[in-house]
């Protein structure tokens, strides 16, 4: 029999593992929602602000994520990661960037609950700490086969 061996966020599914960090930050009660949360559109070219109350937990696993991934994002990239597409009515839809502000405080909030710390080369990476809060969600997730 195989030896288990530890799991890390790039081993597990990324829809699954954005679902649990969610719930873990939610639980955890560290991180504070905004009073704005149930009224804000997430982009420019959004009608209406997120039908799903928990959004910003979720948004906010996603983005520890990207940056597990990938250090160095900062506020842009992200408005470039979650941008879309806007629809201009009658003329051609282009591509639009999402909001900045709610990148923004989800990153400070990230970092007052020391889970990312300022790259100093620019944007935001992972600290040991948070490292480990993500691996440990990771091993928490079911596998499928």
């Amino acid at each position: 029999m195989a030896m288990e061996t530890g799991r890390t966020v790039k081993d597990v599914s990324p829809h699954e593992f954005v679902k649990a960090y969610a719930a873990h930050l939610k639980r955890s009660g560290k991180m504070e929602l905004p009073h704005w949360t149930d009224i804000v559109k997430t982009a420019r070219f959004k009608e209406l602000a997120p039908y799903d109350p928990d959004w910003y937990y979720i948004r906010a696993a996603s983005m520890a994520r990207k940056i597990y991934l990938r250090h160095g994002i900062g506020v842009g990239g992200f408005q470039k990661i979650y941008g879309g597409r806007r629809r201009n009515g009658s003329c051609p839809p282009h591509f639009c960037k999402s909001s900045g502000a709610v990148a923004r405080h989800i990153l400070q909030q990230l970092q007052k609950m020391d889970i990312i710390d300022i790259d100093p080369k620019g944007g935001r990476m992972l600290t040991s700490q948070g490292r480990r809060d993500l691996d440990q969600v990771a091993g928490r997730v079911p596998v499928v086969p």
